[in-house]
Order: C-alpha cells, then sequence, then structure tokens
C-alpha cells in the first residue's frame, strides 16, 4: 500500500464570505480566474492557471474525465477546443451533460460547473484558430484525437507530412481543419469553493432558476452548502 500520509496537511485560505458574494456567479468567477493567471504569472510553479478537468459520460453511461485548456471564457460560460475525431465529441453527441472544474491547490480555491455543453459557433473558433502557435496547429491536422497509432514515430511522420504542405511562415498559413471544434458548458450549477482549516471549508452554490447567462441576477439561487 502506498503511503499517502505525507500529503495531509490543513488548508489555510481565507475562504468565502456569503455576504460578499454578487447574486449571479459571472463576477466571481472572472475574479477568480484573473487572480490564478495572475498568480502564475508572477510564480512560474503555479503553471496552466486555465487547465480544467472536463467529465462526461460515454453510450453506456460510464464516465470519463479528462484535463484540457479553458480557451473560452465570457458570461456565457467555459469553452475548450478539441477534435470531432475524440473521445468528447462521441460523448457528447450521444449525451451533452458536462461538468467542468478549475482547481487551483496553491489558491487552496476550485470553481465546478456542471450543465450542458453547447456547440462554439464557427467564427469564434475561426478567431481562436488564428491565435494557436504553428507547431500546435500543425498537430491538429496530425492527429486523429482519441484513436490508436502504432507509434510515436508514426505520429511524428505525419506531423512532418502536414508540416511539409503547410509551411511555417507562407502567406497562407495554416487552414482551420474541418474537424477542429469546441464546446462551451451552459451552466445549471456553479459551485465555489475554498478550503479551510479542519475540513470545514467553504461551498456556495449558484443553481440556476432562469434563462439568463452567468451574469443574470435572476436567473440564479443561492445557497451555502456543507463541506
Amino acid at each position: 500500500m502506498t503511503d499517502l500520509s505525507h500529503s495531509r496537511r490543513d488548508y489555510d485560505s481565507e475562504g468565502i464570505d456569503s455576504a460578499t458574494m454578487p447574486a449571479a456567479p459571472w463576477e466571481q468567477v472572472s475574479a477568480w480566474v484573473t487572480e490564478a493567471i495572475a498568480v502564475a504569472e508572477s510564480t512560474p510553479q503555479h503553471d496552466e492557471p486555465t487547465a480544467v478537468s472536463v467529465a462526461t459520460v460515454d453510450a453506456e453511461g460510464a464516465p470519463n474525465v479528462r484535463t484540457v485548456l479553458a480557451r473560452f471564457l465570457d458570461d456565457r460560460g467555459p469553452g475548450f477546443v478539441s477534435s470531432r475525431h475524440s473521445a468528447k465529441a462521441a460523448e457528447l453527441a450521444t449525451n451533452p451533460r458536462i461538468a467542468l472544474a478549475y482547481t487551483w491547490p496553491h489558491l487552496f480555491r476550485a470553481i465546478r460547473f456542471r450543465g450542458v455543453a453547447e456547440a462554439i459557433a464557427s467564427d469564434e473558433l475561426q478567431t481562436y484558430w488564428a491565435t494557436r502557435p504553428y507547431g500546435s496547429q500543425i498537430a491538429a491536422w496530425a492527429s486523429r484525437q482519441s484513436h490508436p497509432i502504432e507509434s510515436r514515430a508514426a505520429l511524428e511522420a505525419e506531423v512532418a507530412r502536414w508540416g511539409a504542405r503547410f509551411p511555417e511562415g507562407s502567406a497562407e498559413g495554416v487552414p482551420m481543419p474541418e474537424d477542429f471544434c469546441g464546446w462551451r458548458v451552459s451552466a445549471d450549477e456553479v459551485e465555489f469553493w475554498a478550503g479551510r482549516r479542519s475540513r470545514l471549508h467553504d461551498r456556495i452554490v449558484y443553481t440556476r432558476v432562469g434563462d439568463g447567462t452567468l451574469a443574470d441576477p435572476e436567473s440564479w439561487r443561492v445557497t451555502r452548502r456543507q463541506p
């Protein structure tokens, strides 16, 4: 058995003051993500502040979770990109229910979203695609995401093939593949978690009661959940 006793520690965040939380979740989501990015920029060991865990279920109802980078965030919800060949795409086509979580252990904070995945519009994807580094663009062409491949060498050969087709620095650039796609989480529930001492963590939950965005106070009910 692996000894995990060394990993025990008391969380010592400032917690969450329910009285100062906004009536809708967007303001707090934006503030926490912005702070996490600022900390990462000043403290290199706290990298990838926009990494999120994304959970889906397959056709048999078995759960699946993976870590991706959130590439979109506004009052409609967080979003990420993928490939139509991916396991995520296949699972969301069968069941659009989704959960997504930011976790920042060094800040003793997390935000959890539960809801439905909605496809991100092509024009938004194109705008994001233009910001991707050349290597990441070529990788999107080279990889048939989630599918088997015989070796690393075979994958690198595909990268070389697509790199030759779309040379770096060419005037036309690298076009966005037809299978490139993305989803945004339209949340029914947003939970803010802050670690406190003796495991008496703060959990503030926003539950949807209307059709508005994350910024609409009339669309959310706020409650405190026991740790």
